[in-house]
């Protein structure tokens, strides 16, 4: 197909998707406005099935040839403005930058980016989806989106006009917008920059873990950077009736410039890959038509057979019960910061209560096992890549948003951190300051993320060191719970005794099952844990999700 062909399509298909108004809207603005261009910005939003069903060959170069497709949109929008005069300051089609926004992908493996899978295609520039989690962002840095170059030589035709205009492109950096060793191809003498027609846009970078999917375990296997040219940015945003990892408001991955010399990826934005859920089991399904009768009796048998791969079934009821709770009480969308549950359990069993906790956090898609090594909650570092922004660690409490934070044993944590936590836990949101001096800014500021996680710990009254101490009186029934400051007990939402002296802790059960599992590992030892599996007990939290949201 010819090239005019094209443009006689992707004007079709402007006109009958509402681009074509939209496009003069946005004209009307810059023809409105007091301000200088080198560059006018076009957002222009495809649909890639509407696409093809119009043109096929259209639709191929948007999908797999998208700068290409761009300069067809491009050429057809110019011809547009200067039809129509609709901005008066517009001199050449080169001032015109149009940026494509897919609405979605074709849901195949070739437009699936695995960092994971080898060998990586790195030399295609086309659109790409991907999963993962961001961990990190920086604040907003200004880009060039366009500037106007001038020819030095008075004398020179090319000293004037806009023949020379420098447009940011996916995947470039700074230096190859904007410089000072660029020459005129007519008489070879520098070009020089007009400032006062400099376009800047904002710009965040970001640090994103590859992520899979395996048998419920999240694997982070490689870690690269993201450009993100928003301003409208969030650690998470997410759909109401999918799951998906963390990941920031975006459109899709430009994949437009490969690995070289040892340099990360860069990229303009990226997409989400989603999961689906199935269902909830045939077994669930029964077991609530048979309980129907009673508000409670599907609930006590959930709890009875609950991580029977743990404990026993029976055994640890009341603690099985309030961690359901708290893993209902997650959610997708609209969720309210008062409907977090936190728990905190005092047991002289930690290892049998470190593994019950770590099993249920896996049933829920943000289910995060807080390592003692690293930060709870947001930190500073500078940008490693070079923008000379602060870069923020986002901590895993804002990477468990909508999820369970499990953050271990609560002694294993110093007393400042204790204190943070009472204070995020009784806010329900984490302030960020961020010295300017430190990180060569001119101002100080401050960012606010709210916290909506809920919150699990546990305190081990066997240690060593806690038997060897003085008890006070300071008891709640018969807890004593001197050891952990009243008011961030307070904080808990969710107390529960687990000692032994407690009935939810029976021994015997409990030795029997390690026995058995020691012997057959693999194999189920009750028939409750054939009728319901950890799968099923997911899908009962997925359902439950979007039956909340609904």
């Amino acid at each position: 197909m010819s090239t005019l062909k094209m443009k006689e399509a992707a004007l079709i298909y402007l006109d009958r998707s509402g681009g074509l108004q939209k496009f003069v809207d946005d004209c009307k603005y810059y023809n409105d406005s007091k301000q200088s261009y080198a560059v006018y910005r076009f957002n222009v939003l495809i649909n890639p099935s509407d696409v093809v069903e119009l043109d096929a060959e259209l639709g191929n170069h948007i999908l797999h040839q998208p700068l290409k497709a761009a300069q067809v949109f491009q050429s057809v929008c110019f011809i547009a403005v200067k039809t129509l005069s609709l901005i008066g300051q517009l001199q050449t089609e080169t001032q015109i930058n149009i940026v494509l926004k897919l609405t979605h992908l074709p849901p195949l493996p070739s437009y699936c980016l695995d960092l994971c899978e080898f060998p990586l295609d790195y030399t295609s520039q086309r659109f790409y989806m991907t999963q993962g989690i961001v961990i990190a962002m920086t604040t907003v840095t200004k880009y060039t989106r366009g500037a106007r170059f001038l020819c030095s030589d008075e004398a020179c035709p090319l000293s004037k006009g806009f023949q020379y205009i420098r447009v940011h492109v996916p995947g470039a950096t700074e230096s190859a917008t904007v410089r000072n060793d660029f020459l005129c191809d007519l008489c070879s003498s520098a070009l020089q920059e007009d400032r006062k027609f400099r376009v800047l846009g904002g710009k965040n970078a970001f640090t994103f873990c590859n992520y899979n999917f395996k048998n419920s375990v999240c694997y982070f296997n490689v870690e690269i950077k993201l450009s993100m040219y928003s301003n409208n940015v969030c650690f998470c945003s997410l759909p109401s009736d999918k799951q998906i990892v963390e990941i920031i408001t975006a459109q899709a991955l430009h994949a437009f410039q490969g690995y070289s010399n040892n340099q990360p990826f860069r990229f303009q934005s990226l997409t989400i890959f989603l999961r689906v859920p199935s269902g909830i089991s045939d077994h669930f399904r029964c077991l609530l038509s048979l309980t129907s009768s009673s508000c409670w009796k599907f609930t006590a048998i959930l709890a009875n057979i609950f991580a029977s791969q743990i404990v026993p079934p029976g055994t640890y009821n009341l603690l099985k019960l309030c961690l359901l709770m708290s893993l209902v009480q997650t959610s997708d969308r609209n969720k309210d910061l008062e409907d977090c549950l936190d728990i905190l359990i005092i047991t002289s069993d930690a290892l049998l209560v470190d593994r019950l906790l770590n099993f249920s956090i896996n049933l829920v898609p943000r289910g995060i096992r807080h390592p003692v090594s690293t930060e709870i909650f947001p930190t500073l570092s500078r940008n490693k890549y070079g923008t000379g922004a602060v870069s923020i660690q986002a901590g895993s409490a804002l990477l468990a948003k909508d999820g369970i934070c499990f953050i271990g044993d609560l002694a294993s944590h110093k007393k400042d951190k204790l204190e943070q936590l009472q204070s995020v836990m009784e806010s329900r949101s984490i302030t960020v300051y961020i010295p300017g001096k430190k990180f060569g800014d001119d101002i100080d500021q401050q960012m606010t993320f709210p916290v909506q996680c809920s919150f699990w710990s546990f305190v081990d009254m066997d240690s060593s060191s806690r038997k060897n101490m003085q008890k006070p009186n300071t008891l709640i029934g018969q807890m004593d719970c001197s050891l952990i400051p009243a008011n961030l007990v307070e904080a808990f939402g969710l107390l529960i005794n687990c000692n032994e002296s407690s009935p939810c802790h029976p021994f015997l059960p409990t030795v029997q099952h390690t026995l058995k599992k020691a012997i057959d590992p693999e194999g189920p030892l009750y028939v409750a844990s054939k009728q319901f599996t950890t799968e099923d007990f997911e899908k009962v939290m997925v359902e439950k999700m979007i039956a909340k949201n609904t």
